[in-house]
């Protein structure tokens, strides 16, 4: 496009999942009870672990991490559709729109570091218990959370950068609830190569890096697993595994089927398909690891009698 055509747009309308209004009052209830429910699971869950000294462990030091990450993830994205629903507005600022892209690539890459920091440590515990104290040390715990945030804040910031130097024209209309960053670039009328380019590459890297770490993790667990001489100690092994497994599953899932091809390609179902992992995925957490765990349900329960 020519470059004499370009203008700077002040701000974005967000859409929304849906044009029709009958659509949009019910996806508004809905989000709003899911945000709800995810602040407040996710909550419980820190409260309950900070409380109970039983879960000062590794494993439950990671949980109140990534159900942090899950709180701040999900207050990045909904509140400003359910606040620009209440006012009868669609619009956010440029800059608005900026932040909210760096804070996505944020928590999302910290979700994904979390989960992969949480399979490394599942490997320890079942397959080298005898040295499982000794191995996850609380300094290197606090280390591997520390890297993990200082890793993704730069890789947001990169993709952040890169995206203010785009020009966008005439159409500022983004068909979604948020400024994902992938609808945002193919709305630019510039060339989006650099772009592209760093999301397979750097992007790539931040992505294949956890979910390496994951798989071989995984990998050993399982070949360690099927080696115990019981079904009780096979059973109880998978079981401290499932609920992480779960988590992975889906969050993964939904981040493969989005991201994993050019933006100029992105479409209506990659749309919904964001709503997993943004929204789903940080509301079933806190269900899913309670739900299946003894001692989580315990210091739950603990937490609840006290109020």
């Amino acid at each position: 496009m020519d470059g004499g055509n370009q203008t700077r747009v002040a701000e974005f309308l967000l859409l929304g999942l849906s044009g029709q209004a009958e659509q949009e009052e019910v996806l508004f209830g809905l989000f709003l009870w899911m945000y709800l429910v995810t602040i407040i699971g996710n909550m419980l869950i820190i409260l309950a672990i900070s409380c109970d000294g039983h879960l000062h462990t590794p494993m439950y030091f990671f949980l109140a991490n990534l159900s942090c990450v899950d709180i701040c993830f999900s207050s990045v994205t909904i509140p400003k559709m359910l606040v620009n629903h209440v006012l009868g507005s669609k619009s956010i600022s440029y800059m608005g729109c900026m932040t909210q892209i760096y804070f996505f690539i944020t928590f999302i890459n910290m979700d994904g570091f979390l989960l992969s920091v949480m399979a490394y440590d599942r490997y320890v515990a079942i397959c080298c218990p005898l040295h499982y104290t000794t191995s996850m040390r609380p300094r290197l715990c606090i280390l591997l959370v520390a890297t993990s945030w200082v890793i993704t804040n730069l890789h947001a910031l990169l993709h952040t950068l890169l995206m203010a130097q785009l020009a966008f024209c005439s159409n500022n209309a983004v068909h979604h609830f948020f400024c994902d960053p992938y609808p945002i670039l193919k709305m630019s009328c510039s060339d989006t190569f650099v772009n592209d380019l760093m999301v397979f590459t750097v992007g790539g890297m931040i992505f294949l890096a956890p979910f390496t770490c994951i798989l071989v993790s995984y990998a050993y667990i399982f070949s360690n697993i099927w080696k115990l001489p019981s079904a009780h100690g096979v059973r109880k092994a998978l079981s401290t595994c499932g609920s992480h497994l779960t988590v992975v599953s889906l969050f993964y899932g939904a981040i493969l089927g989005v991201y994993m091809h050019p933006s100029s390609s992105y479409s209506v179902q990659d749309t919904l398909a964001t709503v997993i992992f943004t929204v789903v995925t940080p509301l079933v957490n806190p269900f899913v690891y309670s739900l299946r765990n003894r001692d989580m349900k315990g210091a739950l329960r603990k937490l609840i009698l006290r109020f």
